[in-house]
């Protein structure tokens, strides 16, 4: 009967049987799993703020025509290095120039007016007749037009060139070729002063207030993970940065003891700075985790049955945080 039942049921036993041994297994593992444990050690322990930013330059411009017109001398290259005050790019200006020569031709005309009229009136200062304060002030009015009018032409004719407003590195041209048409406003020119950059962080209100200019920074950008670079703040913004949902601040990090001209920065690459907020020393502490909390407050497990030190905490840096409280340097701490 036995042989009968077990030639049937036998396999659904044995399924059974895996399955339980299963369990025991793992209630054994984990009764038999081991218990971490640390020190309370005693040094010295900094508070840091890590904010992400981006490279940029102070003297970073983009170069537009303030008029439309064909392109007829390019007189650099990307790449290039160009002094303040050299031409970059200039418009046909034949018809602009032809408009800067009539207003000064009107103007000349205007003035020639305007002192004829004057050598009139001259002796009529005290009995001057309406008709001829009328035609003075006419012809004063004239020339004053006449003189506005040769600003505006000299405006336009100068805005038909593009100069290097620094001395810096020409890192982009849309036409780098003559005989083409550009648009009012189009950026035809990019130039930056390498010498210039800096790592641009933004911080929010509840960050900013910890920061202050002369601080050290370290940074770390993406596309140079394995170095360090040494920085400093030099500027901390009064206004939120615009643009950016809620009250965003922009703060300056010069880079410290970097080759700026040689380096391999670029524009907009990204990185995190590093700030140190505080810093104490000789003091007791214990990694992060090892702090549990419940109602009554933060409190470390003394042994493995789980009995509790509340302690008070303190400045936390990435990986510790200072404790205070009935603890001591060498006790042991359980997770």
């Amino acid at each position: 009967m036995i042989k009968k039942f077990l030639s049937k049921h036998g396999k659904k036993i044995a399924i059974v049987l895996i399955i339980l041994l299963g369990i025991l297994f793992f209630v054994f593992r984990n009764n038999k799993k081991e218990v971490k444990t640390t020190e309370i050690k005693r040094g010295d322990l900094k508070e840091e703020l890590i904010l992400s930013g981006e490279v940029s330059a102070t003297n970073y411009a983009k170069l537009a025509f303030e008029t439309s017109g064909k392109i007829v001398y390019v007189g650099v290259k990307e790449g290039e290095k160009v002094n303040k005050g050299r031409l970059i790019s200039k418009l046909d200006s034949t018809v602009l120039n032809s408009n800067y020569q009539i207003a000064m031709s009107n103007l000349r005309i205007s003035n020639a007016t305007a002192q004829n009229i004057l050598d009139q009136v001259k002796d009529n200062s005290n009995d001057e007749t309406f008709a001829q304060k009328d035609t003075r002030t006419t012809a004063e009015a004239n020339k004053d037009k006449a003189y506005e009018a040769v600003i505006v032409a000299k405006r336009n004719l100068d805005g038909a060139s593009l100069y290097a407003p620094f001395n810096g590195i020409v890192t982009y041209l849309a036409h780098p070729f003559v005989g083409v048409y550009t648009s009012l406003g189009a950026v035809e020119a990019e130039i930056i002063d390498s010498s210039t950059i800096y790592f641009d962080v933004l911080a929010d209100q509840t960050e900013v207030t910890r920061l202050s200019v002369g601080q050290k920074v370290e940074i770390v950008l993406d596309p140079f993970e394995d170095k360090t670079f040494e920085g400093k703040v030099s500027n901390i913004s009064f206004v939120p940065k615009i643009g950016e949902s809620g009250s965003v601040y922009s703060v300056k990090v010069d880079f410290v003891n970097v080759d700026l001209i040689n380096s391999q920065f670029k524009m907009s690459m990204t990185g995190d700075s590093k700030f140190v907020v505080s810093e104490k020393k000789d003091i007791l502490f214990v990694p992060n985790n090892y702090i549990k909390q419940d109602k009554n407050g933060n409190f470390i497990k003394k042994n493995k049955k789980g009995e509790k030190i509340y302690i008070t905490t303190g400045i936390e840096s990435e990986d510790n945080t200072e404790i205070t409280g009935e603890v001591k340097e060498g006790l042991v701490v359980y997770d």
